[in-house]
């Protein structure tokens, strides 16, 4: 169907109007429908589809502002190799996980290498990235070997090493540049099952 002009769209809400005005009175309920009303009906489906495309992009941007702000509730949580919970301190990837499981409810795998490799997970490009995208560097000779959580404007989020705790970065700096090696998202839009 195409879409309707603007002085198209006009006479089908002031159809809409007079519908809703006179229609219970002037049409008996078994009658069949007219051409108007099937153009009313079809402009309301639209602008139904429209509104739930509009409130799930918004859905989608609010679970991932949550999940980076719940990974901002962790700053300064010590590193500890193994680690993945606030008490005893993260890891790396002991941080994604325990952070996308709080908020989305996805289980990750528990190695930043498997967390790459989650068939769930699709592969986004660097300039592509949104908050919430797992990002992955190349920091031990093996790809994949480090994970952290992108916040926006070229910073992510991770648990960086012993004697470290978990802080914010900037991806653009030499060392992460050099060693970005790719970055996964998570289908915010639907719940997540465990693994």
């Amino acid at each position: 169907m195409p879409t309707p002009t603007l002085p198209s769209k006009r006479l089908l809400a002031a159809a809409l109007i007079a519908l809703a005005a006179f229609g219970a009175q002037a049409t008996p309920a078994n009658a069949p429908a007219t051409p108007a009303d099937e153009a009313v009906m079809s402009l309301l489906a639209e602008h139904k589809a429209a509104k739930d495309r509009a409130g799930l992009v918004q859905s989608v941007r609010d679970t991932a502002s949550d999940l980076v702000m719940s990974a901002m509730d962790f700053l300064g949580v010590p590193y500890r190799r193994g680690g993945n919970t606030e008490s005893t301190g993260f890891d790396c990837s002991g941080f994604t996980r325990h952070i996308f499981e709080k908020s989305i409810g996805l289980v990750l795998p528990r190695r930043a290498d498997e967390q790459a490799s989650l068939a769930s997970l699709l592969q986004i490009k660097r300039d592509e990235l949104k908050p919430g995208d797992l990002v992955f560097f190349n920091t031990m000779r093996r790809t994949f070997s480090h994970v952290g959580i992108y916040v926006g404007d070229d910073k992510f989020i991770h648990s960086p090493r012993a004697g470290g705790a978990v802080r914010i970065e900037d991806m653009s700096d030499s060392y992460w540049a050099r060693r970005f090696t790719g970055a996964r998202r998570a289908e915010l839009a639907a719940p997540a099952s465990p693994r």
